[in-house]
């Protein structure tokens, strides 16, 4: 609990110099997040709920920040059971209960978990590279949903650079000029300086969310949890 305390503290200690700009009359919602984690899907999905549900579709904006659950993994990928297993020490039967667990509270909220059995955990570099590009043209989050699509409910691989073409037409963006950011070590180097950001002020379970530069809340928070915050900061406004 100590450590959870220090963290939330460590944010909200940054948070009123990452967006100093901020749009006072819409709520900004800064999002720390990787493209294969589940309850960041699931988060998200819960969270644009909230915001339906209140009408508050014009009076947010979510910025996406880069995080990585597994920085190390090598480009082509790594059997998904087979690291999961020995990451969280599960056994066969204990993978597939929780998935069974992630998938429908996924169904809850609209959102599709399709697991087998050649699933891949996957390098993220690039999609967080190509989220960054995105954000250029207000088509961050629109890419960011697609990604999660395409690798849960679509058995993707979105480290493909044919898939990640592919992905970004589909979101309406120019897919040559995008995927040369691959390349560009200006590119890549910000997305790295923003990662190593986040975790040295005390980022460390993901979805991290930060509401209006002042409110941290971790994890898939529940849809009413979400409209309270929400409702809150709206009044504040008025």
């Amino acid at each position: 609990m100590k450590k959870i305390i220090l963290a939330v503290m460590m944010i909200l200690g940054l948070v009123t110099t990452l967006n100093a700009d901020i749009n006072k009359e819409k709520i900004k919602i800064d999002i720390v997040s990787d493209v294969v984690c589940p309850w960041c899907a699931i988060g998200y999905k819960r969270l644009s709920k909230a915001i339906e549900e209140l009408n508050l579709e014009n009076h947010v904006e979510v910025v996406w920040h880069p995080f990585e659950l597994n920085p190390n993994m090598p480009s082509q990928g790594q059997n998904a059971n087979e690291y999961l297993m020995n990451k969280l020490r599960l056994s066969k039967g204990g993978l597939i209960k929780k998935r069974q667990s992630v998938t429908a509270l996924g169904a809850e909220t609209g959102f599709k978990f399709d697991y087998f059995a050649k699933m891949k955990k996957v390098n993220t570099f690039n999609a967080h590279v190509l989220l960054d590009y995105a954000k250029e043209f207000g088509k961050q989050t629109e890419l960011k949903v697609r990604l999660q699509q395409a690798y849960f409910g679509e058995r993707k691989d979105i480290n493909d650079f044919d898939v990640l073409y592919n992905e970004l037409e589909r979101v309406g963006l120019n897919a040559s000029e995008a995927m040369k950011r691959l390349d560009d070590k200006k590119s890549i180097q910000r997305v790295k300086d923003e990662e190593k950001y986040w975790k040295s002020r005390g980022v460390y379970a993901i979805p991290t969310m930060v509401f209006d530069n002042s409110i941290v809340r971790q994890g898939a928070n529940q849809v009413e949890v979400y409209k309270e915050l929400l409702t809150q900061l709206m009044d504040k406004r008025k």
